[in-house]
């Protein structure tokens, strides 16, 4: 399974504090960045990804997340 999000990190350091603190709470996941898309994707990749965790995590650093349907 493969879960996109729009989100608004800019920097592929902001984007690599995210995966890293992303794959500390899920490390059986395949996670990256997308940043020359429009939308600034971040694809998370694995059995059972939970959405609201992700989104969650992701605000809490600071940034805008909402899962693409």
């Amino acid at each position: 399974m493969v879960e996109v999000f729009k989100t608004n990190v800019q920097e592929v350091a902001e984007s690599q504090m995210i995966i890293g603190r992303l794959l500390e709470r899920f490390p059986d996941k395949r996670i990256n960045f997308d940043l020359s898309d429009c939308d600034r994707i971040l694809r998370v990749e694995g059995e059972h990804v939970c959405i609201e965790s992700v989104s969650q995590l992701v605000v809490a650093a600071g940034y805008f997340c909402e899962v693409l349907l």
